[in-house]
């Protein structure tokens, strides 16, 4: 029944702590990507956020049960929170607001993956199965925020960076915002989300990568 499905690794036992791992941190990082989100609308003048209860640690706000239930079936996932342009002051307060949610992803990623490094160096690390899972959990969430980031970034509806684009370019705003257009938009985010493993590959690399620079660095 769950063949080639996410959720049959919470079946097996070589496989549930990976499961795990991804679920909670994906539900973490959106939870924390889209209060930041709110934060910043909030800072720019939009209370939208606080006055619709988005500001608050509850995935479920956040996310909604269907796209948790998504994620732990098809590991897909998705989140949102209730902004309303007209309210924010500046002329790039939109920008800023859609570029605070991956910004957040990659101060986490920072965070975790520079942890993991000093703790692996500096730490006595010994090799048993509480701080074997504990490596891997913060490997994997250092990895999904740096992916949830770049992912946030690319400029295609409903994605971040498409709002982060049309704030600087209004003739890509109307683009974006003729009903003309929705099917092509729609064509390129299915696109995008396809090639999203080959996408994503480099950037858990270049995770991996800094969490060795920081075990080897020369201070």
């Amino acid at each position: 029944m769950f063949q080639n499905l996410f959720i049959q690794n919470a079946f097996d036992p070589a496989t549930r702590f990976y499961f795990f791992s991804i679920v909670l941190s994906v539900v973490i990082s959106i939870t924390l990507h889209e209060l930041a989100h709110g934060w910043a609308a909030i800072r720019l003048g939009d209370l939208t956020p606080s006055r619709t209860g988005h500001m608050t640690g509850n995935p479920l706000v956040h996310m909604g049960p269907f796209s948790i239930a998504a994620l732990m079936i098809a590991g897909i996932a998705w989140g949102q929170m209730p902004i309303d342009p007209t309210r924010l002051k500046g002329k790039y307060a939109e920008a800023w607001v859609a570029f605070a949610g991956p910004a957040t992803n990659f101060m986490l990623s920072f965070a975790a993956l520079t942890g993991l490094g000093l703790w692996l160096r500096f730490g006595g690390y010994n090799d048993t199965q509480v701080q074997h899972n504990a490596v891997n959990f913060l490997s994997t969430f250092g990895g999904i925020n740096a992916v949830l980031g770049v992912f946030n970034l690319f400029p295609v509806p409903p994605l971040d960076g498409s709002h982060i684009l049309a704030n600087f370019n209004r003739k890509y705003a109307m683009f974006i915002g003729d009903p003309a257009h929705q099917g092509v938009m729609i064509l390129a985010f299915i696109f995008m989300f396809s090639a999203a493993s080959v996408i994503f590959q480099p950037v858990f690399r270049a995770a991996s990568a800094y969490t060795h620079w920081i075990i080897t660095v020369q201070f």
